[in-house]
């Protein structure tokens, strides 16, 4: 899969999820909800012609093991997941889900051990947060040769500029005033 827009954004509130639903933007990434929603929202996003990501590790009431994974793959049925669980990206295959594994950088021996993990279960996008570390984007980009998506403390268009130009494919945040949807905007 290949991302249409250099910006995701990354929704904690309904309201932000409701205007979305009227933008240009081709995605909408669900950071926050209850299980009791999640299946509806996913819905009227899709139905909107949005790609819809799940968080699931945000998930209030929804445990992230095999049987949470089948009601995730099996009745949301969102486009894609985004995970700090290297089983839920595994999971997230056997449902035909984008999957998105989120990296946090820590320290040296975090990068290290996530490195491996990321190899192992090879998903389709890796999250690198913070993503106001450009030199850290190129350095995993080129261990991983997976995509990156930057993510976490972005709160300028200077800092969403400086991780595209590492080498991001996109940057995701909660920030509504950094949303655009198009790359030529960047």
């Amino acid at each position: 899969m290949t991302l249409t827009q250099s910006v995701l954004p990354a929704v904690k509130k309904i309201k932000e999820f409701e205007a979305l639903l009227e933008s240009e933007t081709d995605y909408i990434i669900l950071l926050e909800s209850r299980l009791g929603l999640l299946r509806k929202l996913v819905r009227i996003g899709q139905k909107a012609g949005k790609k819809v990501f799940v968080h699931v590790d945000l998930i209030q009431g929804l445990k992230a093991d095999d049987y949470g994974m089948e009601y995730i793959g099996q009745e949301v049925k969102p486009d894609g997941v985004i995970s700090t669980r290297a089983h839920v990206i595994q999971q997230a295959k056997k449902y035909h889900l984008v999957s998105v594994q989120r990296l946090f950088l820590i320290d040296s021996q975090a990068i290290e051990h996530n490195v491996k993990l990321i190899q192992k279960t090879a998903p389709d996008f890796v999250e690198v947060l913070p993503g106001v570390l450009p030199g850290m984007i190129k350095e995993i980009k080129e261990h991983i040769g997976i995509p990156v998506i930057a993510g976490g403390l972005i709160r300028t268009k200077e800092e969403v500029n400086q991780a595209l130009a590492s080498g991001a494919s996109a940057v995701s945040t909660s920030r509504s005033e950094l949303w655009r949807f198009n790359s030529e905007n960047t």
